[in-house]
C-alpha cells in the first residue's frame, strides 16, 4: 500500500494527499470516531419528519474528502481503467476546475470510488449518511456546523425570498442574501468546521451510500449506510432512491442544515448534485 505523509491543517486536522496525477491532488481529513444525536429536534425551524427520531448513532474513526470532488479530480479518475461503467471525463454543466462536479448519477459516483480504489489499494467509497451528518456537525448540535443560522457570505445557497411560494431566503434571525444561481469553487467561503471540511452546507447535494428511508425507524445505530435492497443497476434497481445530504446552490436556507435530508433517483444526475468520498481510517 503505498505511503501516507500525515500533515496539519487548521484546527490541527490530520489529512493525507492522494496524488490523482497531472498535478491533481485530493485532500482527505482524518474523522475521529465518537457518539451523536443525528436527526433533528422537533424545535428546530425547518425540521421535516423524515429528520426523526433522533437517535444516538456511534461512528468509528474514517478519512473524508476535504471538499466534495471537483472537475480536475473526476477527469483524473475518470481516466483511469474502467471498473463496471463508462464515465464522461466532463459532464458538469457549470464549468470550472475547482467546482465539485455535477451531473453525475449515483452509480457513476460509485465507479469514480472504484476506480480511485484500484489505483491507491485503499477501500473509496460513498459515505454512509449517518457518516455524513456526524462529520458536518463536527461536534455541534444547532442547525448548521457555524451556529444557528447561516449568511450567502459563508455558504452558496439561495438566499432571495420566492414571493409566489412563501420560500424565505433567511434562516431564523439570519439576514437575506443572495442567488449565485450556479456552483462556486470548492472552498471558496473558507470556512470550515472543527473537523477541517468546507462546503458541507450547500453548493452542491451529495450523495451518500443508503437507500432512501422516509424515518429513522429501525435505522442503524453503528454508522453503517441503511441498505436493504441490492445495488445492482441490472437488477432493475436504476430507479432507486438514493440519500442526498447537505443542500445546493438551488435550495434555500433551511435545506443545507446538518439534519436535513433529500433523495433523488440512483440513476439520475442533475446540476444541483455532487459528491463527497471517504476511506477507512486503519492507517491512524
Amino acid at each position: 500500500m503505498p505511503r501516507m505523509v500525515i500533515k496539519r491543517i487548521e484546527r490541527q486536522a490530520e489529512y493525507f494527499v492522494e496524488d490523482l496525477g497531472a498535478k491533481v491532488e485530493l485532500e482527505m481529513v482524518l474523522i475521529p470516531g465518537g457518539s451523536f444525536l443525528m436527526g433533528s429536534p422537533e424545535n428546530e425551524l425547518g425540521r421535516t419528519d423524515d429528520e426523526s427520531p433522533q437517535r444516538q448513532v456511534t461512528i468509528k474513526p474514517f478519512c473524508m474528502g476535504k471538499y466534495p470532488v471537483t472537475q480536475a479530480q473526476w477527469k483524473a479518475v475518470a481516466a483511469l481503467p474502467q471498473v463496471s461503467r463508462e464515465l464522461n471525463p466532463d459532464p458538469s454543466y457549470f464549468k470550472g476546475a475547482d467546482r465539485p462536479v455535477e451531473c453525475v448519477s449515483w452509480y457513476d459516483a460509485v465507479e469514480f470510488c472504484d476506480r480511485l480504489t484500484n489505483k491507491t489499494e485503499r477501500k473509496y467509497r460513498l459515505p454512509s449518511e449517518a457518516e455524513w451528518e456526524y462529520a458536518c456537525r463536527a461536534g455541534t448540535t444547532t442547525p448548521f456546523h457555524f451556529g444557528e443560522t447561516i449568511t450567502t457570505d459563508l455558504a452558496n445557497y439561495r438566499g432571495t425570498d420566492n414571493e409566489e411560494y412563501k420560500w424565505s431566503g433567511s434562516y431564523g434571525r439570519g439576514p437575506k442574501g443572495i442567488y449565485r444561481q450556479e456552483t462556486t469553487p470548492v472552498g471558496s467561503f473558507k470556512v470550515g468546521n472543527r473537523f477541517g471540511l468546507f462546503d458541507m452546507h450547500g453548493n452542491v447535494w451529495e450523495w451518500c451510500a443508503d437507500h432512501w428511508h422516509s424515518n429513522y425507524e429501525g435505522a442503524p445505530v453503528d454508522g453503517s449506510a441503511w441498505v436493504n435492497e441490492p445495488q445492482n443497476e441490472n437488477d432493475n434497481n436504476s430507479q432507486i432512491d438514493m440519500v442526498l445530504r447537505g443542500g445546493s446552490w438551488l435550495n434555500y436556507p433551511e435545506d443545507c442544515r446538518s439534519a436535513c435530508r433529500s433523495d433523488d433517483v440512483a440513476g439520475s444526475g442533475n446540476n444541483h448534485i455532487g459528491f463527497r468520498i471517504v476511506c477507512s481510517a486503519e492507517w491512524t
